[in-house]
């Protein structure tokens, strides 16, 4: 089965996109840009016209919100539940007072120094959300930011759609989060696990991966890192301190049965620092998790391997699984 890609950026990150018929890769690739333009326009913490910007001016009221958002939403609370408030969706005020408060591509590396305040995040469960009704209300002074969870569930909406209409096999990437639905390549779907998410591209020690069905996420450090006053901040927040998280791991990579599933314990599992190896094999699920000085961490089928390029191994997709709380 002959495949086709093509690559852009998007809400900030690299865009993947391929399909099993070649023909179907222009129409696809135009619903994809329309899909994650709303997907911008709701989520965004850096656009004055967002969905999400106008809940900060809310003062607390009651609002109605689009679909869009209010999907974006139940995802990230989903986050919120599963991994015990680990990923939290009420962290906006946390990272824009460590200095991420515009788009990362303007974030001044090197700035002017920030206040470093150990200050728990309002928390996830102050969100009133009727998700029948879809109408929000924040608390006055907290500020959403969905960036954990929005790309991974946003990868897993459009694969979905987009393989049901055009009828053929589709890997959507957006940045770490990577979503395939549809019949897959007759060998699966190779994706190339690496250190910097940031740039697919780049020549960085990888190991390439093989799957047919599900999500695997990849969350960590290394791409969104910035320095302040000398010293160095990243954009994985631990909702007890409100600061950047204190973690042994550069990058954590998972498998599961959505990209948002696998998104979500990635995430988690780099702010539960060295009790995440257990967590994540009491979740069942298959992960790499690399340490700063470059040891590799396996769990599940995720086989040991040298951080070398060109290594592959394939995971069977009637065993990636979904998790529930613990």
């Amino acid at each position: 089965m002959r495949s086709a890609a093509v690559d852009w950026r998007a809400l900030g990150c690299a865009v993947r996109l391929a399909v099993t018929d070649p023909e179907a890769l222009t129409d696809a690739r135009q619903a994809l840009v329309t899909w994650l333009a709303m997907v911008d326009l709701a989520c965004s913490r850096f656009r004055d016209d967002s969905e999400i910007c106008a809940l900060d001016r809310s003062a607390g009221r009651e609002m109605p919100v689009s679909e869009v958002l209010a999907d974006a939403l139940a995802a990230a609370l989903r986050g919120a539940e599963l991994s015990g408030g680990d990923v939290d969706p009420t962290v906006g005020s946390a990272l824009a007072g460590l200095g991420y408060d515009r788009d990362f591509d303007l974030v001044q590396h090197g700035g002017s120094p920030v206040k470093l305040v150990v200050r728990p995040v309002p928390g996830w469960r102050r969100i009133r959300f009727d998700a029948v009704g879809r109408t929000l209300a924040v608390p006055a002074g907290v500020r959403l930011d969905l960036g954990a969870t929005a790309k991974a569930w946003a990868a897993d909406r459009a694969a979905a759609e987009l393989a049901a209409t055009f009828g053929c096999g589709v890997l959507v990437g957006l940045g770490g989060d990577i979503a395939v639905a549809g019949p897959a390549p007759e060998d699966g779907w190779a994706i190339r696990v690496q250190d910097r998410t940031d740039d697919p591209s780049s020549d960085a020690a990888h190991t390439s991966v093989l799957i047919r069905d599900g999500g695997l996420a990849t969350s960590g450090t290394a791409a969104r890192r910035w320095t302040r006053d000398g010293r160095t901040l990243h954009h994985i927040v631990d909702p007890a301190t409100g600061l950047s998280a204190r973690t042994p791991w550069r990058t954590v990579s998972v498998t599961a049965a959505s990209c948002l599933d696998a998104n979500i314990a990635s995430t988690a599992a780099v702010i539960r620092g060295g009790r995440a190896p257990a967590w994540l094999a009491e979740c069942g699920l298959d992960a790499r998790l690399l340490a700063e000085d470059g040891t590799v961490c396996t769990v599940g089928r995720w086989p040991a391997a040298p951080r070398s390029s060109g290594f592959t191994y394939s995971l069977d997709p009637k065993e990636v699984r979904s998790w529930t709380p613990r």
